[in-house]
This record gives C-alpha cells, structure tokens and sequence, in this order.
C-alpha cells in the first residue's frame, strides 16, 4: 500500500511516527522540515521518545498515485488541497482527513462520499524545530476512524491506524461531534485567552462548558445518540450536574497544551476558528439549534486575529 501523509507539520508528523510504515510518504511545503526529517529522521519528543526514517518530500516533489492520503492541513486550504490531491489518489484509493471540526462533506464534493473517511486524534503537538515535534499533552495516543460514505475500505484501513494507538471504530458523526465539543470551546478559549486547556477547564470552566453544550446540542440535533471520546461519552460526562467537577480532571493531561490557533496567531497567520467552533455554529444554524456563545467565541478570536482585542485572560470576561 503507497500512502502519504499530506501536511505533515506537527500533528501529521507525530501521526506519521507512530504509524511507522515504510510505505508511508510525508509531504510538506516546509523545506526545512523534509530537508531534517530526511537527513536525521522524523522525531517525536514528550509523552513519547522516538525517531522514525522516513521519505519526505515537497508537494512539487509528488509523483504516480497512492492508494491513501492521510490529509492534515490547515482547514482554510483543503479547497485548494483536494484538487491538488486528487489526480494522486488512485480510483479505488482512500482519504483520511485527520483534521479537527467537520470536514468530510467538503472533501467528498471533491473526491466523492465513498473514498472519503475521517479520522480524530486525541494529542496535542507542536513543532520545536525542523524534523522534531513534542507531544503536549499526556493523554497517550487514542485515534477514532469512521466512514463518510459506504466505508468499504474501512476494516482495511483499520489495522493500519491500530498502529498508532488504541483505535475506536465507530459512527463518524458521532466521533466528529465529540471531538468538535472539546476543540471548539478549548481551542478558541485558549486562543483568546493564551492558557493551557487545563488552566481553562480550572478558572473558566463556566464559559468552556456552555461551549461544550452547545455543540453537543448540535450533535444531538444531527442524529447523534452518544459521543464517544478516549472511552467516556461526552453528553453523560458533561450533560449531568456535576460536569464542572469533572471538567478539570478530564482536562488535566493537558497541561501544557495551548491551541494550535494560538500559535498561528501569535505567527501572524490567520487561524482556523471557522472550521472548528465556526463549524458547530453553521451546523447550528442548519438544524435549528441556536449557538450564541459559539457565535461569540467565534468573533473574540477573530478579534484576537485582528489586533482588536488582547492574547489575555481578561480578554475571555468579554462573553459575560
């Protein structure tokens, strides 16, 4: 099986590591990054140690067609990404999307609902320097694959994911909306205010667990019974009424992870708060579920992004 991982900064190259597969191709428009992975490998740091070799390559670099892409890209490029990719995967091929939020029916207008599947991962990284990336959170490595389509590559694809973690497989909806609950409240919280998903889920657990309802409230409107994530359900765990005393010990294995759209903000990039929170308020508005703290999550990162409102705590008293 020919695969690659296309986006391989620091979640796509610390999934690569783990699936250690000798077929597998990481592809990044980071010339640094495939020039170290190259020479010295591809290396993980943090929860885990570990240095794989691997063939890296710029996107100009691809060639022939892979029977997998593995996409993980920022979300604001997957239009452009799919037509890119979609004369390298071969007609009976797959695509993953690895990506947080709701991005399958976007992919299938390109590639069509049946060689679409998605995939959510439960770590956090970051990228150190070229070639290496640190794992931020301690939660071990925890994966759950669905199909957007018929699935008739799914049991094959399966083992492969095996190898990077303790797999779930299961109802893709439902595996979306679990982890779009916590990304879109954790990961635009920390956004605006600059913490750590566990300093939120301490002194702004109030605000974290609207979000959460709220997207959950979503879910259940889009036919979701349960949302399963790491081996918990998300609507019992924070539907009942001691969901503010579990909300920091669910959290405390990230205590040093700040959102990936903090880090693109704080570059001077613009994130992708539209494809996260962003996605649970527009599935909102198409099934009738009101989403207005999402709604106002959405527009302080935006704020943040356009130098109205400050990277800060105080910044998060803005939604009372």
């Amino acid at each position: 099986m020919r695969i690659c991982i296309y986006g391989a900064g620091a979640m796509g190259t610390s999934l690569g590591v783990l699936l250690d597969e000798m077929s597998l191709e990481f592809v990044t428009h980071n010339r640094a990054h495939a020039e170290a992975m190259n020479q010295g490998g591809a290396i993980i740091e943090g929860a885990l140690t570990k240095c794989a070799k691997v063939r890296a390559k710029l996107p100009s670099e691809m060639n022939g067609q892979y029977d997998l892409v593995i996409l993980a890209v920022k979300q604001r490029e997957n239009r452009a990404a799919a037509l890119f990719l979609k004369p390298f995967l071969k007609e009976n091929g797959a695509l993953v999307t690895v990506q947080n939020g709701l991005p399958e029916a976007g992919l299938a207008e390109v590639f069509g609902a049946d060689r679409v599947y998605g995939c959510t991962l439960s770590w956090s990284a970051e990228t150190v320097r070229p070639g290496v990336v640190r794992v931020t959170s301690e939660t071990g490595f925890h994966l759950a694959l669905g199909a957007y389509g018929k699935g008739a590559l799914l049991n094959d694809l399966a083992p492969l994911f095996a190898h990077a973690g303790t797999l779930t497989v299961g109802n893709l909806s439902e595996l979306r909306y679990a982890k779009l609950a916590i990304n879109a409240a954790f990961s635009s919280l920390s956004a605006i205010s600059g913490l750590t998903f566990y300093e939120i889920a301490k002194k702004h657990r109030s605000i974290a667990l609207a979000l959460i309802r709220e997207v959950i409230a979503v879910a259940k409107a889009n036919g979701c019974r349960t949302l399963p994530l790491n081996g918990h359900d998300l609507m019992k765990v924070f539907g009942g009424k001691f969901a503010k005393l579990l909300l920091p010990y669910a959290m405390k294995n990230y205590k040093e992870t700040r959102s990936g759209m903090l880090r693109d903000i704080l570059a001077g990039k613009r994130c992708d708060v539209d494809f996260v929170a962003g996605a649970a308020v527009q599935a909102g508005k198409q099934c009738g579920v009101p989403t207005p703290m999402l709604e106002r999550a959405v527009s302080l990162v935006h704020d943040v992004e356009n130098g109205i409102a400050e990277i800060a705590p105080e910044t998060l008293r803005l939604f009372a």
